[in-house]
Formats: C-alpha cells, sequence, structure tokens
C-alpha cells in the first residue's frame, strides 16, 4: 500500500478534487494508506488513524467523469465498507459524483445497488459518516443519505434530478443550489446534519464525530468538579421561552480549541427539538431536548421524526441518551395531523421503547400528556428520571385542567370570585395531579434533584446502568 505522503511531493500543485488531496485531509497527518492503485474504478479508498483510530475511508474521484459510479467504482466502496465491518471499525465516505455512469447502462445501476445492500448491510454495526463536497445527484445522492450522518460542505449538491431535467417534466425553473445546496438540505429537507465552511472544516467536523465513536471514554465522577446552580440558566417566569442549548452545554463536559463540547445535528431543522453528541464526566453521551424558544418546545411531526432517528442511531451505536424534557405537549393542528404526526410520533416511541443503552431523562418545568410519555418515560423503559423542583408532569397544565374539570362550578362563580377560585382550585390540581411527590409514589419519577447537583446525579444514574447496544439497523427515518 501507498501512503498519501509518498503520492505528494512538497510544492507540488494538485487538483483539488484529487481524491488522494481530500482523503489526506481527513487523516491525521501521515497516517495514510491507499488501498488501491490508481485505475478506472473513479474511486479511491484508504485506511489510516483519525485522532489515533484506525479508520476505513472512500472517495469518489471529481477529476474523472465527474465522480460517476461504475461497476469498479461501486465494487471498491463495497470493499471498504465491508473491510470497515471486519474490523469494526468507522468508514467514511467523501462524496463527489454525478450517479451511475450512463455509458455503462444497468451494470452500473446493479453495482450501485449492491452498493446501497453493502451500506444498509452495515448499518448499526458500525458508524458510517459521510461528508459531501460537490454534487452528489442520481444512484449518488442515496450513498450518503443511507449513513449515520450527512455533512455537507458549501459546493455541495445533493438531489435525484438536476435542473435541467425538473424544467423539463414540470416546468419549474431552479439552479443547483435551490434545489439541493446545503441550505436546502440543513432547512427544508433535514437530508444534512452538519453544514460546513468550508470543505476543510467539514473534514475537521467528521473528525470530531467519529471520535466520540471510537473514543468513547469513561464516566469518571472526579472529572465534573464543582457545579454550578443550573435553574440560573432558565427564565425566572416559568412560562417565559429560552433557548434550552445554555443549558445543555452546561450539563455536558467543555470542549476543546476547536469545540464547546456539544455537537448539534440538523440544527435548522425541526429546531424545537436538540439532538447531538457530547461528553459527561468524560463519556460520549447522545443528547435529546426540547427546545421551548421554538414552538414552546412542542412535539410535532417533524421533530419526532428527527428525534427518532437520533435515538435509533445513538442505540444502535451504543452510545448513553440524556433526555431534557420541557414539553407542554404535542402540536395542535389540521396541519400536524395531515402531515402524520401520528405515524411520526409513533416513530419516537418505537425508538426509545426498543432502545437499550442507558438513557436517562431530566424534567426541568414541565412534561405534560402524551409528549410526556415520548420523552423517554419510565413506561417506555428509561433507566432514571429525574426532575427538578417545581416541576410538573401531568396530561396538562393545572390551570387548562381546571377550566376542564371544574367548567361548571367555575361559570357559576360570581365575575370577582371566579379568578380567585380558580387560582384555589389551579393551585390544589397541580398538588395533587401534576407534583413530583405523585409521580415518586407511583415510580415514575425517581427523585426530585437540585439544579446544582444535576451533572452529578445523571452521570451516578448512567455510571450505574448496564452497558447495552441494540441489535438494528439505522433506517434513515
Amino acid at each position: 500500500m501507498l501512503t498519501a505522503a509518498d503520492l505528494f511531493a512538497p510544492g507540488a500543485e494538485h487538483d483539488l478534487r484529487d481524491p488522494r488531496l481530500r482523503l489526506r485531509q481527513l487523516f491525521d497527518d501521515n497516517n495514510c494508506e491507499l488501498l488501491n492503485a490508481a485505475d478506472d474504478s473513479e474511486v479511491r479508498a484508504a485506511v489510516g488513524r483519525i485522532n489515533g483510530a484506525r479508520v476505513i475511508a472512500y472517495c469518489t474521484d471529481g477529476t474523472r467523469m465527474g465522480g460517476a459510479l461504475g461497476v469498479l467504482g461501486s465494487r471498491r466502496i463495497i470493499a471498504a465498507i465491508e473491510s470497515a465491518v471486519r474490523e469494526r471499525c468507522p468508514v467514511v465516505g467523501v462524496w463527489h459524483s454525478g450517479g451511475a455512469r450512463l455509458a455503462d447502462g444497468v451494470e452500473s445501476m446493479n453495482a450501485v445497488g449492491l452498493m446501497f445492500a453493502a451500506m444498509t448491510r452495515a448499518s448499526g454495526r458500525i458508524p458510517q459518516i459521510s461528508v459531501v463536497v460537490g454534487p452528489a445527484a442520481g444512484a449518488a445522492a442515496y450513498g450518503p443519505a443511507l449513513t449515520d450522518v450527512v455533512i455537507m460542505a458549501p459546493a455541495a449538491r445533493v438531489f435525484i434530478t438536476g435542473p435541467d431535467i425538473v424544467k423539463s417534466v414540470t416546468g419549474e425553473r431552479i439552479d443547483m443550489d435551490a434545489l439541493g445546496g446545503p441550505e436546502v438540505h440543513s432547512r427544508r429537507s433535514g437530508v444534512a446534519h452538519v453544514t460546513a465552511d468550508s470543505e476543510a472544516s467539514g473534514y475537521l467536523r467528521a473528525r470530531r464525530l467519529v471520535t466520540f465513536f471510537t473514543r468513547p471514554g469513561f464516566l469518571d465522577m472526579d472529572r465534573l468538579g464543582d457545579e454550578e446552580d443550573l435553574r440560573a440558566l432558565l427564565p425566572v417566569a416559568s412560562r417565559r421561552a429560552y433557548d434550552v442549548r445554555p443549558l445543555v452545554r452546561a450539563i455536558l463536559d467543555p470542549g476543546g480549541d476547536d469545540s464547546d463540547g456539544f455537537d448539534e445535528l440538523q440544527p435548522q431543522w425541526a429546531p424545537n427539538m436538540v439532538v447531538g453528541l457530547g461528553r459527561l464526566a468524560g463519556r460520549t453521551i447522545g443528547v435529546v431536548a426540547n427546545n421551548p424558544i421554538r414552538m414552546g418546545g412542542c412535539l410535532n411531526s417533524l421533530s419526532a421524526e428527527k428525534a427518532a432517528r437520533f435515538v435509533r442511531m445513538c442505540d444502535s451505536l451504543g452510545v448513553s441518551l440524556l433526555v431534557i424534557a420541557d414539553v407542554p405537549g404535542y402540536l395542535p393542528g389540521v396541519k400536524q395531523e395531515w402531515n402524520g404526526v401520528v405515524r411520526r410520533g409513533a416513530k419516537l416511541l418505537h425508538a426509545f421503547a426498543e432502545a437499550v443503552v442507558p438513557r436517562v431523562t431530566l424534567v426541568t418545568r414541565k412534561s405534560y400528556g402524551g409528549a410526556y410519555i415520548a420523552m423517554n418515560s419510565r413506561a417506555l423503559g428509561a433507566t432514571a428520571v429525574f426532575a427538578w423542583p417545581d416541576a410538573e408532569i401531568a396530561i396538562m397544565a393545572a390551570d387548562a385542567a381546571v377550566e376542564v374539570l371544574h367548567r361548571k362550578r367555575l361559570a357559576t362563580a360570581a365575575g370577582d370570585e371566579r379568578a380567585e377560585l380558580k387560582h384555589l382550585l389551579t393551585a390544589e390540581h397541580a398538588r395533587l395531579a401534576g407534583g413530583p411527590e405523585r409521580a415518586i409514589a407511583i415510580g415514575v419519577l425517581d427523585e426530585v434533584i437540585s439544579p446544582r447537583h444535576t451533572r452529578r446525579k445523571l452521570a451516578e444514574a448512567l455510571a450505574a446502568a448496564p452497558a447495552g447496544r441494540g441489535h438494528h439497523g439505522n433506517i434513515p427515518l
């Protein structure tokens, strides 16, 4: 095998699309060995180290026929994936491809189909990460989509049919960027998990994500240090909206020079749900959190689907989960029902109920109705469920419940007495039906914990749980 260093003389000029150059940027310095010599395969594969851990990667050759995939290229990718499965190491794909080779006809389509099958067989067995650095069109669009995480560089364009075909079939006029650029797939479709500022930063993000899986670490309570009052990160008024991400970062370990400690995925798609990877007491964990700054933190069809796929990825790859619940329920409306909130919401229920990794839930302010169940409740098998003081767990908010349960009594009260009566009934209902005491009594809440001791309680609960890993793939929900 040839090292990448052997192939690039100092000061030499090279086409930036050259797959050897792209692979070299991905791996640690002087730690990349090409697995195949130059041939007609339009794909180069390599093995190397990312932060010291062994990783296999493949890259389509944008300098040859736009990286179009033929029989040999597909075989190269299949061989790389199968090698990674045998060695139990991550595989990274770098994509710049116009799709299946037209000249090869059905042979290239069959070969690409075999490539898809290899990706599916590897799903849930090893981490698969894609970095899209140019067009990934036609059949090549599905390659990244079958992997666990899709990173899009500024020049990335992902679509099944290009602008010319769209125009000829539908009459719609659109350019490549508006059809399948990073902005579209990060905000509208949810295809992109990460959008990078440059191709180089795309490789850095891939390296960081790979390290979460290859260097999971151990829960070390000595790393927690002094804890702050995390409740201070939330508004004083319990109904005020806030961004949950500062709280997530405060719970997780601080990051290094190139990270704040939390690698959020799909931040612009379904932003009422936050998902991502970080470390707690040195151990890699996945985070799922309602975000009250968007839609009040309500669950809806898209956020349920987003969280469900992330939960299944973490479970299949053995990553423990932290769930931060502050949710008033499911977003009501005709549009939600028509958009499949029942079907998509069921995906989240299924994902948590199926998961076997340690998974702990923290209720910060409220968790109501069906959304309470869906956010990793004890009924779905949560390892532990904690709540902060004054948190509510109920079918609905106490004041709304009183309006239903005591409608007639409130209606007959005199005008000046009605507000006081409602206040008293609301306080009583909150104490009896929504307070943590009742949840503890029936065993669906383990403990009310101090915001100041939250990090330690969460880490201890995860450390006490037996390790697990789901035996299933990570279907692109």
